[in-house]
C-alpha cells in the first residue's frame, strides 16, 4: 500500500517538469532562478549551491509570491521561472507544486536535489554563472 505522502508526492511531480542536474546551468543561462529551501544547519552540512537564492522553506511562497507584500525583487510576476532544489529532491517537488498553486506556472524542482547537483559535478558549472 501506498502511504499518503507518496502519494502526494507523486501528484505534486505529475505536475512538474522536473529538471536533471545537468539541466540546471542552462536554465539558469536563460533567466531562471534556482532556489535552495534547505534549512541553515542542512546547508552548512552538505554545502552551498552556488548562485542559487537562499529561500527557506517556510517563507517560499510569500518570498516568490508576486503579489506578497514580503516578495523578493526577483518576484515580478507569474512567468519567472523558479527552480527549487532540496537535499534530495523531495521537499523541493512539494515546494515547487506549491508555487504552482500560486500561479507560478514555470516552477519546478531538480531531481535528486543537491546530492545529485554534487553527484553530476554540476555546482562547479553553476559557481561559474555567479
Amino acid at each position: 500500500m501506498t502511504s499518503r505522502i507518496d502519494a502526494v508526492l507523486d501528484a505534486a511531480r505529475a505536475r512538474l517538469d522536473r529538471l536533471a542536474p545537468a539541466e540546471v546551468p542552462a536554465a539558469l543561462r536563460r533567466g531562471a532562478h534556482l532556489v535552495d529551501i534547505r534549512p541553515a544547519a542542512q546547508r552548512q552540512r552538505e554545502g552551498a549551491v552556488p548562485a542559487a537564492l537562499v529561500i527557506e522553506r517556510n517563507v517560499l511562497e510569500w518570498r516568490c509570491d508576486p503579489t506578497s507584500d514580503a516578495r523578493l525583487p526577483q518576484a515580478v510576476n507569474d512567468d519567472v521561472e523558479w527552480v527549487i532544489v532540496c537535499s534530495e529532491g523531495y521537499t523541493s517537488s512539494l515546494a515547487a507544486a506549491a508555487l504552482l498553486d500560486l500561479g507560478l506556472h514555470r516552477a519546478t524542482d531538480v531531481a535528486g536535489g543537491y546530492h545529485a547537483l554534487a553527484a553530476a559535478n554540476v555546482l562547479a558549472d553553476l559557481a561559474a554563472l555567479r
